[in-house]
């Protein structure tokens, strides 16, 4: 797919992220929490039990240690457009820290959107004229802003304490619901196992034990059951399914649905199979 994909970064914590083809999809895990200001365009973030979309002026928190699919359109003639700011680890502990605050950590994997709200809009518009600056941005000017963003979401939101103050790791998850929760996600191993709280090999070692098959071929046939379900009780099309169920394009996906069930996704939507 040609797609047209600009990112600029003002810091490294700090970017400016634009498609201009018709639609860019991804799976990714939030190391860190993310502030999103859409500017134009469309996205929809499928999450294990949730789905959003959000449009122009939308404003939404998404929590570190997430994994979502990720979908991002162009619309009404406009490129997909948003300013991302990255709350880490490292900034919120300092936050805390000057501010001798010590929120009670709460677990919380849900966006948390925020209705256009003006504050968080002044915050996240002032960065624009900084990305067509050709000297580099102020380190101290940059540290503001994130603190400034910090300050406004902790006054327009009560709970967020507990979501940007929880600096835990993943703890060891249970592993089949765990992944029955979230096999359509295709990350790697390495993602997978950190988020259950193991080890690479250890995480290779318990999901055999646990399945009887490895990882691999049991996420594959997951992801095929689901969209064969989509096919047969949703309706949907193969190419508005091959890229929700993890895989990455839809001859790969035609060709790995054919030798699982002896015959093709067209078969299926169209009634033959």
């Amino acid at each position: 797919m040609n797609i047209e994909y600009r990112l600029k970064y003002i810091t490294p914590d700090i970017k400016l992220s634009s498609f201009d083809d018709r639609l860019f999809k991804t799976e990714l895990m939030f190391e860190y929490h993310m502030l999103v200001w859409f500017i134009s365009g469309e996205t929809k973030i499928i999450q294990a039990d949730a789905e959003y979309i959000f449009g122009p002026g939308d404003i939404f928190l998404i929590p570190r240690n997430q994994i979502a699919t990720i979908i991002n359109y162009p619309k009404n003639g406009q490129p997909h457009k948003a300013v991302v700011m990255h709350l880490t680890a490292e900034k919120l502990k300092q936050y805390y820290a000057a501010n001798h605050i010590k929120p009670n950590a709460a677990l919380s994997h849900k966006i948390r959107s925020f209705q256009k709200h003006p504050l968080l809009e002044s915050c996240l518009a002032s960065l624009i004229p900084y990305f067509e600056m050709q000297d580099n941005f102020p380190e101290d000017i940059a540290s503001l802003k994130i603190t400034e963003a910090i300050t406004i979401l902790r006054k327009v939101d009560k709970e967020i304490d507990g979501i940007l103050g929880n600096f835990e790791e993943p703890g060891k998850a249970d592993l089949i619901s765990f992944m029955e929760k979230n096999f359509m996600f295709n990350m790697s191993m390495e993602k997978f196992s950190y988020l259950t709280g193991r080890s690479l090999s250890s995480f290779k070692r318990d999901f055999k034990k646990t399945f009887h098959t490895t990882p691999q071929k049991w996420l594959t046939q997951k992801r095929l059951e689901l969209a064969h379900y989509q096919f047969t009780e949703k309706k949907k099309k193969p190419v508005d399914v091959y890229f929700e169920v993890g895989f990455e394009n839809l001859s790969h996906f035609s060709h790995a649905f054919r030798k699982h069930f002896g015959y093709s996704p067209a078969s299926v939507v169209n009634g033959k199979a």
